[in-house]
């Protein structure tokens, strides 16, 4: 037998609270560990492996499970430390790394070698675009984005391309993309390949078709541990299930009210049903909590309680005392950011507070971009954690670099990265002849493009993409100083074809694109000319020479789960936008569940001190939406919350009601919001009166779908976007 471990030495079992020495103790038989925020589930982990090596067993007998390679190494080096590096041989990684390793011992029977490459997101794309071009599909009718989407979806689901039933294709790509399915693994078998899916896909297939295999890694996994159970989708549930089935030692942890990734495959149906699965299975509530204060506690349990779908607990600490959740009602999101800003200085100045211990988390991403630009204008540092900064980010730079062409006809780096974005026919051949042609001429590639069409040296079609790319440069010059700056990059955004090409993509980043476009367009309101905005850009990169170490993280609430902070603010917590409108749509009271465990996360990332933020008014595309507060807002009992109102006009009070200003706020703002009471663009019509900002009143001469001619009285003839404008 293995030598035990001396727990008399090793102190791995003290310091444990009850319920924690209760779940390292119970070591056989299945187990299920209702882990909440901040109660020490990584620290019952390690504990009840080296628990379980201390009676004796083998490191090799032990499978502990992840989802990330980060916890499992926390996990291995906690391991190797209580134990004094006595646990090497235990398969502990992630579903996606012991899933490969036992492919690799058995991968002749799925048709590969022990070889086989593991292909990227990238790869598999490549792959999905060949198959389209063999079958002759339009990837621009079947976007090869969403196929591939879907197969992930199918593997998530444990369901093969050799054993689908009816029920299981989809209506994509003409009814064939059960075919493309097919396709897609022949080809990766011939490429002797597999992609993350197949991990554990082909582990299901081996073990379901070679009972001797199963029964193999039956005996060898004595003890079985699984972080995180409350994320696993159906192939990980099917893989558990059936490695566990002959020892039935199996330990899941997790919280079933941190569910928060349905979007990506989770079920959380897979931990709400652990006792049906594994009869007499015992569960254990880990409720203490050593993270939060109370307040922030008892605002949370008391949210995530309105949820059906639960197995329950409710959280507390011994720790007492705390500020109370703030919770401020705004008048917009500019004043949301401000006042972000101004809270980071004064816990700064009054509490010596370190911005490393400061995050602000957003239900969608383009809500980054107003606290960037607070930050960067008040020279706090600040990092966007799990993506890029508004301002780098792909559709941004793409835009900014129409506005550089327009505004400096011979910038020829923005030139060549539009030149062909979106799609005009144009191969690396045709852009090098034109740069060549430029360097010979000794002028900007724009130019040349013009003097190459005027000798005729382009084929028909991409000749007449070309003039067509030249003659709206034209024309959006010739614009410019006559439309506001909002006004003028949505013309260019949609007459260059680049918000169309994202508002048809299909793709799961399109949408988030696209509402970053919009977010730029409502941001260019602050500027009088775009020259202004790109000098403001030209600046931004100036932050980047700030203390790397101390600065605030921005991110996503679904990238800060696993993370605390000592400060945390919650901004755009309103209908619509949180919970999400679309998970609402989509999933109906499901969805709002996850998107009410979702705040339950955001909550609980906070040690010390957390700000919920709604804002009465937020500005998207351009425009102001009047804003109604989130309905988890009535969640919060009144004991745990401070209510501070800027614009005393809020009702805090249960059943929110819409919140009134006073005459003096309403004339105070207008001026900075009279675009978004223009008229609805469907009202309009050939002679109506109508009013613009800029050039004053006019009468309505032509209609081209959101264009209108407008003869005005004082500022002549202007093409508009309707939205500019309302009836007079």
């Amino acid at each position: 037998m293995y030598e035990k471990i001396n727990v008399m030495q090793n102190s791995f079992l003290e310091n444990l609270n009850p319920e924690q020495l209760e779940a390292v103790e119970a070591t056989e038989g299945a187990l299920l560990v209702l882990a909440g925020a901040g109660t020490g589930k990584t620290k019952v982990l390690t504990s009840r492996i080296a628990n379980i090596l201390a009676k004796g067993i083998f490191p090799g007998q032990i499978l502990a499970v992840t989802f990330t390679n980060k916890a499992a190494k926390e996990m291995g080096n906690r391991v190797a430390d209580i134990t004094q590096n006595r646990s090497q041989g235990i398969w502990l990684g992630t579903f996606h790394s012991i899933g490969s390793k036992i492919l690799r011992r058995h991968a002749g029977l799925v048709g590969l070698e022990s070889n086989f490459t593991i292909i990227d997101t990238s790869d598999q794309l490549r792959l999905i675009k060949q198959i389209y071009a063999e079958r002759g599909l339009d990837e621009k009718r079947w976007d090869p984005k969403i196929m591939l989407g879907i197969i992930s979806k199918w593997k998530d689901r444990a369901v093969t391309s050799d054993k689908m039933s009816a029920a299981d294709n989809v209506d994509f790509a003409g009814g064939q993309a059960n075919l493309l399915y097919v396709d897609y693994q022949n080809r990766l078998k011939s490429l002797n390949a597999a992609d993350f899916g197949d991990l554990l896909l082909h582990n299901l297939t081996i073990f379901q078709n070679n009972p001797d295999i199963l029964s193999e890694y039956q005996r060898r996994f004595q003890y079985i541990l699984v972080d995180e159970y409350q994320d696993t989708n159906i192939s990980q549930y099917l893989w558990l299930r059936l490695l566990a089935q002959r020892h039935k030692n199996i330990c899941c942890v997790g919280d079933d009210d941190q569910s928060i990734y349905g979007w990506r495959g989770a079920e959380v149906g897979n931990i709400l049903k652990f006792e049906k699965d594994f009869k007499g299975a015992k569960t254990i509530r880990l409720e203490q909590n050593y993270r939060s204060t109370s307040h922030i506690l008892s605002a949370a349990s008391n949210l995530i309680s309105k949820n059906t779908t639960r197995l329950g607990k409710t959280l507390w600490t011994e720790s007492s005392g705390g500020e109370p959740i703030k919770l401020m009602a705004m008048w917009d999101d500019q004043e949301e950011a401000r006042t972000v800003a101004n809270e980071i200085e004064s816990l700064q100045q009054v509490k010596s507070h370190k911005l490393s211990e400061i995050a602000i988390l957003v239900r969608a991403g383009f809500q980054t971009r107003s606290f960037e630009e607070a930050f960067i204008n008040r020279s706090i540092p600040y990092r966007v954690i799990g993506g890029l900064r508004f301002y780098e980010r792909l559709e941004i730079r793409d835009i900014i670099a129409y506005m550089r062409v327009v505004t400096q006809n011979n910038d020829d780096l923005a030139f060549e990265r539009i030149i062909n974005t979106p799609k005009r026919g144009l191969g690396p051949s045709t852009i090098q002849n034109i740069r060549q042609y430029a360097q010979e001429q000794g002028v900007s590639m724009c130019e040349a493009v013009r003097l190459m069409l005027e000798e005729d040296l382009f084929k028909p079609k991409v000749g007449a993409a070309l003039a067509g790319l030249i003659g709206n440069f034209d024309h959006w010059r010739s614009l410019i100083d006559e439309m506001s700056t909002p006004e003028a990059v949505e013309l260019i955004v949609k007459e260059s074809g680049y918000f169309a090409m994202w508002k048809e993509d299909k793709s799961l980043e399109a949408q988030g694109r696209v509402e970053n476009i919009k977010e730029l367009i409502r941001a260019l309101d602050d500027f009088e000319t775009i020259a202004d905005f790109l000098e403001h850009v030209s600046l931004v990169a100036d932050i980047d020479g700030m203390d790397q170490e101390n600065m605030v993280s921005i991110m996503t609430i679904h990238s800060a789960k696993g993370l605390e902070f000592e400060t945390v603010f919650l901004p755009g917590w309103e209908e619509g936008l949180f919970p999400h409108q679309k998970s609402l749509d989509e999933k109906g009271s499901s969805g709002l569940e996850e998107e009410r465990r979702l705040a339950y996360v955001a909550i609980t990332r906070a040690k010390e001190r957390a700000y919920i933020l709604f804002a009465a008014n937020r500005r998207i595309y351009g425009q102001y939406q009047s804003s109604t507060p989130s309905r988890f807002i009535d969640d919060l009992p009144v004991e745990n919350v401070e209510k501070i109102d800027s614009n005393n006009g809020f009702n805090f009070g249960k059943n929110i009601e819409k919140p009134s200003y006073s005459g003096a706020q309403k004339s105070q703002n207008n001026s900075r919001s009279a675009r978004s009471t223009a008229k609805s663009p469907e009202g309009f019509t050939v002679g109506n009166r109508v009013f613009h900002q800029k050039f004053g009143y006019g009468k309505i001469t032509a209609i081209s779908c959101d264009q209108l001619d407008i003869a005005f009285e004082k500022a002549g003839n202007k093409k508009v976007i309707d939205r500019y404008v309302e009836g007079a």
